[in-house]
């Protein structure tokens, strides 16, 4: 009966310890704050790669806007200021959202692939840890390091653009009040006739032949009777007409972004990164290395998207819809020029590129981060340690 009763209180001692022990976490697909904070620090450590991000994101759009006011500052009449709204459009559109893309796709196949490389994952399944866990901890990990970098680049760039901005507005080589209406346009023209009808784009038959040179005076050519031909009334009349039909494209220029375009412009740079990352990480994780999973990424950006984005195949339509690239160029803020050329942006209503509602865009956008994060994962729960 003793032995009895120290065996059952024992047991009974053994399944109070085991209920009260706590949870072990290891088995978990939820990433803890430990991992995500080392991964985070394995990819800092990779200072040739941190480099690469902080020039492309940061050095290159800091060090354009660096040249841009020294030269202003040294040789005004030579040089135009360093901000203004289409140093902003063209930065954001040309550099930012293309080299950004790229850079944070290598981030994401070196976080995919850098376990593999370095012999380090047969340890880490060791652990015991869930392999879904290993894999979903680098996408918080790869972020923070991406989306500050970003935001950092984006800053100085709006900073410049704003507070370096021109004080007056150039329209087609004219210097013109900046937000005026169709009305105001109009009587602004028929205060600067000559102006108007030697300065700004007529699509129609012009009378006096003239132009503006790079200083702003009016010139006409040798031999020309001028403005002497014609009545104050008419050339008036004429530049109240020339400017009305100016008007559109005069609206869509300004002196520096509205906060609005910037805050849009912001998210979509972002939006842009956190894509590469996520399909770059899921590459090179199903890859299993770095190299040829850079390479795909550099020509989808480059080669593929420009490509199929402007020219609609008629049997690979649905196929060129389900490009990335095209998504967000349909996401692109109004306002700003084509992210790969071709005419204005996709926001503006840019003709050349292939058709796509928005709701696709967006529906495409989240199958591939969503797609690419399943395949990613996949790969890692089902590789041989």
């Amino acid at each position: 009966m003793t032995s009895t009763s120290a065996g059952a209180t024992s047991a009974g001692r053994l399944a109070t310890a085991g209920s009260n022990a706590p949870y072990d976490r290891r088995g978990s697909w939820l990433p803890t704050g430990a991992m995500i904070t080392t991964r985070i620090m394995e990819l800092r450590k990779r200072r040739g790669l941190m480099a690469a991000l902080m020039v492309v994101n940061i050095g290159i759009p800091a060090i354009f806007l660096t040249v841009r006011l020294i030269a202003h500052a040294v040789a005004p009449n030579s040089y135009g200021p360093a901000g203004g709204y289409d140093v902003f459009t063209a930065l954001v559109a040309g550099v930012m959202f293309v080299f950004g893309f790229i850079v944070a796709a290598t981030l994401g196949c070196t976080a995919g692939s850098v376990d593999l490389t370095e012999g380090m994952f047969r340890h880490l399944v060791i652990t015991g840890r869930s392999r879904l866990a290993l894999y979903f901890a680098r996408i918080p990990a790869g972020l923070a390091i991406i989306v500050p970098m970003v935001a950092a680049g984006f800053t100085i760039v709006c900073a410049v653009c704003v507070f370096a901005a021109p004080a007056k507005l150039n329209f087609d080589g004219v210097n013109v009040p900046p937000g005026l209406s169709l009305s105001g346009l109009q009587s602004w023209a028929k205060d600067h006739p000559k102006e108007v009808v030697c300065g700004f784009n007529y699509r129609g038959p012009i009378g006096i032949p003239c132009g503006i040179n790079q200083n702003g005076k009016i010139v006409t050519p040798p031999g020309s009777s001028g403005f002497t031909a014609i009545s104050s009334a008419t050339l008036k009349a004429d530049a109240v007409k020339i400017a009305t039909q100016g008007y559109a494209d005069y609206s869509r220029v300004f002196l520096y972004p509205s906060d609005m375009l910037m805050v849009k412009t912001g998210l979509w740079i972002e939006l842009e990164a956190a894509i590469g990352f996520i399909v770059g990480l899921g590459l090179a994780s199903l890859m299993g290395q770095r190299t040829v999973a850079v390479v795909l990424m550099i020509v989808l950006e480059i080669v593929l998207t420009p490509i199929f984005s402007h020219t609609a195949i008629r049997h690979l339509i649905n196929v060129q819809r389900g490009l990335v690239g095209l998504a967000m160029a349909h996401l692109e803020p109004g306002g700003l020029p084509g992210p790969f050329g071709g005419g204005g942006g996709a926001g503006g209503g840019a003709p050349s590129l292939v058709y796509e509602s928005t709701t696709v865009g967006v529906c495409v956008i989240v199958a591939w981060l969503v797609g690419w994060t399943t395949l990613g994962a996949w790969r890692m729960s089902k590789r041989d340690a």
